[in-house]
């Protein structure tokens, strides 16, 4: 019975090898900009902005059909002449500072950059609190400590 499992093992490894292969011959994007300058613009800014429907994706890796068309709509845009910022904002003004990975520092998402140094601060007052206290009560504890006592 144990040799037949052994035997098994490498079948279900190369299944296993050549699904994750698969998976990611399914997330490339198979657009093709006339110009190589175009085509890293393209990839820069399909890498930069979220999915609307996976949400931890970028537009580049996302599978679903709402990427698609948001990339269709970044081909067209670039081959119009439109610059990055315009594409930015164009996906901004549709979809809210949430299409973007990397939001903008704005009134509205302030506490979103200012939170973990807010938060680190608060735990480092913190620390030096409890070992302020901590060394205090230190030099209180007189009590001598006997090993010889049976527990």
């Amino acid at each position: 019975m144990r040799r037949t499992r052994l035997l098994r093992l490498p079948g279900v490894l190369a299944v296993l090898a050549a699904l994750a292969l698969a998976r990611g011959a399914l997330a490339v994007d198979p657009t093709e900009m006339p110009t190589p300058e175009l085509e890293q613009r393209y990839l820069a800014l399909t890498h930069e902005l979220r999915c609307m429907q996976c949400q931890n994706e970028t537009l580049a890796d996302s599978p679903v059909e709402l990427a698609a068309d948001l990339r269709h709509e970044i081909r067209d845009m670039l081959l119009a002449g439109k610059s990055d910022a315009e594409v930015r904002a164009f996906m901004v003004a549709r979809y809210g500072d949430f299409i973007l990975f990397r939001p903008r520092f704005t009134a509205r998402t302030a506490w979103l950059w200012l939170a973990p140094g807010v938060l680190l601060l608060v735990g480092a007052l913190v620390l030096g609190r409890v070992l302020r206290q901590r060394a205090a009560l230190l030099p209180q504890d007189l009590t001598p400590v006997d090993e010889d006592t049976p527990n």
